[in-house]
């Protein structure tokens, strides 16, 4: 009789220990990454009012610090081999390589965008018999900024610099002796204010200033001497003497066109067009300065690629240099400047 009442009395102290120690619902902490509100963690019998509030900020950062700039970098190399061995056709053995780069920075954000694009190409070619030679040669730098004119408008009050030049001296081969060329010889730079028109797709870009400063640089004293490339040449008296050295630089003021043109002609072909089109308002007003690229690219996959290119030019102040029948250099007009380019090698882009 006195167990049985003492089971009695003890028999709800054991059921509210079992209560109170139960764990009823148990939820996965992934549950609280997600911004649903707070939820209670762990659930019991007893503690059925306590609620554990987790919010997302504590645990976890959903969404990171915005970016406004967009970037690519491309990294190029080609390379071209012909060798010989008994070849009764005969030939001479040769390596080429050439090297680019092309680095691009876009900031983009409401109204505002500013576009900075860097190229850099250099090329080499070695052929038996013969010193290494410079094949192509080219430093760029060109940096836009632009703003909306409206909100739906695909125009924007710009301002353009850029900057070209080249990095090691170049040579009228076979003739190593005296360079007809060097770094900041020419160096050539615009600056100006003006409109420019970008497609939803940024494919298509033309600008147009009416207001562009161009300087022309040559730094190399000899060179300046010379009048080379539209500067103002030395003052020689009867004997050849020097009296006054040659400037070396110009300044011209006049109207700047340029448009920038890709698109995928074919299944992986693509086509890249870059125009720049430049006259002085009190040099010759409708003399017309040209600098056409156009570049062809055709992808084999993600690494290989070939490519066609070609590089015209024309300067009205650039006087090419001939050779007379007696073998002396003399100089001469200006004449279109023509390069073409095919090679194939790999391509990287981070």
């Amino acid at each position: 009789m006195k167990l049985f009442k003492l089971l009695i009395i003890c028999f709800p102290l054991l059921s509210l220990a079992q209560s109170f120690g139960e764990i009823q619902k148990q939820t996965s902490v992934a549950e609280y990454f997600f911004s649903r509100g707070p939820k209670k963690l762990i659930t019991t019998t007893i503690d059925t009012d306590y609620v554990h509030e987790f919010k997302a900020i504590d645990l976890i950062r959903i969404i990171g610090p915005t970016s406004y700039w967009a970037k690519s970098n491309k990294f190029t190399f080609d390379l071209s081999e012909v060798a010989f061995v008994n070849w009764n056709a005969g030939g001479s053995n040769s390596i080429s390589g050439l090297f680019g780069t092309h680095f691009k920075r876009l900031f983009v954000r409401n109204a505002l965008k500013w576009n900075n694009e860097l190229r850099m190409r250099y090329g080499v070619n070695q052929q038996e018999g013969q010193e290494l030679r410079k094949t192509d040669d080219d430093l760029e730098f060109i940096s836009t900024f632009g703003y909306r004119v409206s909100e739906k408008s695909n125009w924007y009050y710009s301002g353009k610099f850029s900057f070209n030049s080249q990095f090691s001296r170049g040579y009228n081969y076979p003739n190593r002796d005296v360079s007809i060329s060097d770094f900041m010889a020419p160096g050539y730079l615009f600056l100006g204010v003006g409109s420019e028109y970008t497609t939803e797709d940024k494919n298509n870009q033309i600008y147009l200033s009416p207001v562009t400063m161009k300087s022309t640089f040559v730094l190399n004293q000899r060179l300046a001497n010379q009048g080379a490339f539209g500067v103002e040449k030395a003052i020689l008296d009867d004997d050849g003497n020097i009296i006054k050295n040659g400037k070396s630089s110009r300044m011209e003021i006049g109207i700047l066109v340029t448009n920038e043109y890709k698109r995928e002609i074919f299944q992986n072909v693509n086509m890249n067009s870059h125009l720049r089109l430049y006259t002085d308002y009190l040099n010759k007003f409708g003399n017309i300065d040209i600098d056409w690229e156009l570049n062809f690219d055709f992808k084999v996959n993600g690494f290989i690629k070939a490519s066609f290119g070609s590089h015209l030019r024309y300067d009205d102040d650039v006087r090419i240099s001939n050779e007379n029948e007696n073998g002396e250099v003399v100089e001469g007009g200006p004449k279109v400047q023509w390069k073409q380019q095919l090679g194939i090698g790999v391509i990287v882009e981070l």
